[in-house]
């Protein structure tokens, strides 16, 4: 029971510190998307994931781009299929 607490507050140690921090490691920005160290790097070799090496070994994220770059290709609720369906509609019936 000790080492389970032990382990739960770890964890949320290393989160909360994750939450006070703009720059990110790839460990980091495993932890925040859920996404492999692997998949990541992949991603930075394609280009397909903002990223930055200042000294050309080292590799950061900022985390607004990383954030943006989530959350990009929305998908639309099928309500919103639907009523912009019918606004498309409305309008061309105006003209």
């Amino acid at each position: 029971m000790q080492d389970e607490i032990i382990l739960m507050l770890n964890e949320i140690k290393a989160n909360t510190l994750l939450a006070a921090k703009n720059v990110l490691t790839i460990e980091d920005v495993a932890l925040l998307t859920g996404l492999s160290k692997s998949y990541l790097y992949s991603l930075t070799s394609k280009k397909q994931i903002p990223h930055y090496k200042p000294n050309g070994k080292l590799m950061f994220f900022d985390r607004k781009e990383v954030e943006e770059w989530m959350l990009q290709n929305r998908v639309n609720t099928t309500d919103e299929a639907q009523q912009s369906t019918l606004a498309k509609h409305l309008k061309s019936r105006v003209k």
